[in-house]
């Protein structure tokens, strides 16, 4: 018997080896190792025996299968590798040679929008400033005019990060950190936008993500009235939208600037007849801005009453929803190929 079993463990250790595909070795598995298999045919011989020669044969049946099996696990794991790294190399794309003119991939609608308002405010004078996208609540909400248990801040649905003190840090709402920031930094005079990701507790909807893009615009100088903030506004729309569509302002309120407003821009969908889009009233809310408020100069060590200043903000996301009149903002995130081979 024992010369049996080890021819058995070879022509099994050797069929084993040579299964090619998974199929294969399932089979091969089933034969050697299965209820039906030689192996199993001596276990039942066992009984034949007596009873020390029957507890040491069933013992070497035992370390056999056991090393049959190991093969079977080993090749197994290497069948499938060669099975995963051929599948790849036929669905994979070569990425290693681009020829001119036949690029492979775009830029996102997104982030072509982010670059071309940053060009265009760079035209106006402005600078581009950055920010973290993790920020203190001082940053995000205190120096902004919004001391702890404000009311104002229920006007952001915060998503708090686990660090330092309870609700001390934070995704941020808003990219107006960034204003808080240069303002620390740097004396007025001061021109810049800050372009980023912001994040909210919002639920998903045709003009609404809580993950979204917003740019921030901060001028602090001498002399600067409410009316350099609506020509600014105006200028921007007609030099991003072009000349067909306009900016108005409707009084509102936000606690780090007063007085302060919301502005809207002629529907791009309808041009300002009305439609779904804009709920029939021919305009799209694009943000808010107003005049900085004199108790976010004192924040950061500006005095009020030397420098006056405007702010304003809106989503880049909503830029690039009215520009190219797409009713439901969901689809910027939903990465159809379809969608984004248009832009």
């Amino acid at each position: 018997m024992s010369a049996d079993l080890s021819d058995l463990e070879s022509a099994g250790a050797a069929r084993i080896g040579g299964a090619a595909t998974l199929e294969e070795l399932r089979a091969v598995e089933a034969e050697v190792l299965g209820k039906r298999s030689a192996l199993a045919d001596m276990t039942q011989r066992l009984r034949e025996l007596d009873g020390d020669e029957r507890r040491k044969r069933g013992q070497e049946i035992n370390e056999i299968r056991a090393r049959l099996q190991a093969a079977a696990d080993a090749r197994r794991t290497e069948v499938e590798e060669a099975e995963r790294s051929a599948r790849l190399g036929a669905e994979g794309m070569d990425l290693t040679e681009v020829l001119p003119g036949h690029g492979r991939g775009h830029l996102h609608l997104v982030t072509q929008t982010q670059a071309e308002l940053e060009d265009v405010f760079l035209g106006m004078g402005f600078l581009v400033a950055e920010g973290p996208e993790v920020e203190s609540d001082w940053n995000n909400f205190e120096a902004l005019n919004m001391p702890p248990a404000h009311p104002a801040r229920g006007m952001w649905d915060t998503l708090y990060v686990r660090l330092n003190e309870p609700e001390s840090t934070m995704l941020r709402t808003h990219t107006s950190p960034v204003q808080i920031r240069v303002m620390q930094s740097q004396p007025p005079p001061i021109y810049i936008v800050a372009p980023g990701r912001c994040y909210r507790r919002d639920t998903p909807d045709a003009r609404h993500l809580p993950t979204f893009h917003q740019i921030e615009g901060l001028v602090v100088d001498h002399g600067i009235t409410f009316g350099d903030l609506a020509g600014t506004i105006e200028t921007f729309t007609t030099a991003y939208f072009g000349p067909a569509i306009h900016s108005r302002l409707r009084p509102s309120y936000f606690p780090f600037t007063e007085p302060s407003a919301e502005f809207e821009v002629t529907c791009a969908v309808c041009k300002g007849e009305g439609c779904r889009t804009c709920s029939q009233t021919g305009w799209i809310e694009l943000g808010g801005c107003g005049m900085v408020d004199p108790n976010v100069f004192t924040a950061v060590g500006i005095d009020p009453e030397e420098w006056t200043g405007f702010a304003f903000g809106f989503g880049i996301d909503r830029c690039a929803q009215v520009r190219h009149g797409i009713p439901d903002m969901r689809v910027l995130t939903e990465n159809d190929i379809r969608f984004l081979e248009q832009f």
